[in-house]
């Protein structure tokens, strides 16, 4: 492996691996050693196929996880990049516009129409167009004011707790986003079952590692349950964030003895349904950004042409 890599980080981590297991650490002693590579769900399966002698039954099965996770979250940020991209373009159309051709039509509009009044929609864009050239600096730091406050929210407990719960609910990509938490969910935790690590453990993991506060809250009070003796399908109802079908799948699934089995179904399910709700929203995001800029960008030219009805009775 080490031989066979061209990324210099990749290659010290192996060699620290290396070198740790020739002195005599177990392999997931070794991996330890770098936990920002090697995380708790990585680890706690190295170290139940290293106990139960399945070392390379358990690798197969985080590569195929690992997989499988990085195809559905390539799918998801490839969905988010369109709409950002068109986003942009509207906001930086819109400043071109108010900054230097909307001030050009206020010049004319004065001359040509000597002092009679405006439509209110052209003033309306007039003195967007002049705050904006006054108070460049104030807008831009807005901007940016707001996207350094959502940064600085994700960073607290309530503020994630908060945009987790927006972006779970949120139309378009609400649903996307939750059908992708509830197959992270089921597949890791399935794994790690599937791979003899015990139920609380594999709990602890699926929490830490499910990047959604509502998943994770969710996940603490099924391990707190589970803990004093219940099951696992109860507290996950009572959570409101998982569907009544996942909910019955989990319960069947805890009477018959085939749990793991039965997530595996549930993250193959839900993933298939993610790659359809993203093929979906692709289909659907290029009009509606199409119409969105349409508007903006019609709106102002709207405005600037409403005045030429009276600028060419002034004129006759």
């Amino acid at each position: 492996l080490q031989k066979q890599t061209k990324n210099q980080l990749t290659k010290r981590i192996l060699e620290e691996t290396a070198d740790s297991v020739e002195t005599g650490a177990t392999f997931s002693e070794a991996l330890a050693l770098n936990p920002k590579t090697f995380d708790k769900l990585y680890l706690n399966m190295v170290r139940a196929g290293e106990a139960a002698g399945a070392m390379e039954t358990i690798l197969d099965r985080l590569a195929m996880f690992m997989e499988k996770a990085a195809r559905i979250a390539g799918k998801v940020k490839s969905a988010m990049i369109y709409p950002c991209i068109v986003m942009f373009m509207a906001i930086a159309i819109t400043g071109f516009l108010m900054v230097f051709i909307v001030p050009k039509f206020q010049t004319i509009f004065t001359e040509l129409l000597n002092g009679k009044p405006l439509p209110e929609f052209t003033m309306f864009v007039l003195n967007c167009s002049k705050y904006v050239q006054e108070n460049w600096l104030v807008v831009i730091l807005s901007v940016f004011g707001f996207f350094f406050f959502l940064w600085l929210a994700n960073k607290t407990k309530p503020g994630k707790y908060g945009l987790d719960y927006i972006k779970y609910h949120a139309p378009l990509f609400g649903p996307i986003i939750s059908k992708t938490a509830i197959s992270r969910f089921s597949r890791t935790l399935g794994t790690l079952m599937a791979s003899g690590v015990p139920v609380l453990n594999s709990l602890n993991i699926v929490k830490e590692t499910s990047g959604n506060d509502l998943v994770a809250n969710a996940v603490q009070n099924v391990h707190d349950a589970v803990k004093e003796g219940e099951g696992i399908a109860a507290p996950l109802g009572a959570s409101g964030i998982f569907p009544q079908m996942v909910i019955s799948m989990i319960e069947v699934g805890e009477e018959t003895g085939r749990l793991p089995e039965m997530l595996e179904k549930i993250a193959d399910n839900y993933e298939e349904e993610v790659d359809n709700a993203v093929s979906a929203l692709t289909s659907m995001i290029e009009p509606i950004m199409i119409v969105f800029l349409a508007v903006i960008v019609g709106a102002i030219v709207i405005a600037l042409f409403l005045p030429l009805t009276k600028i060419i009775e002034c004129l006759s």
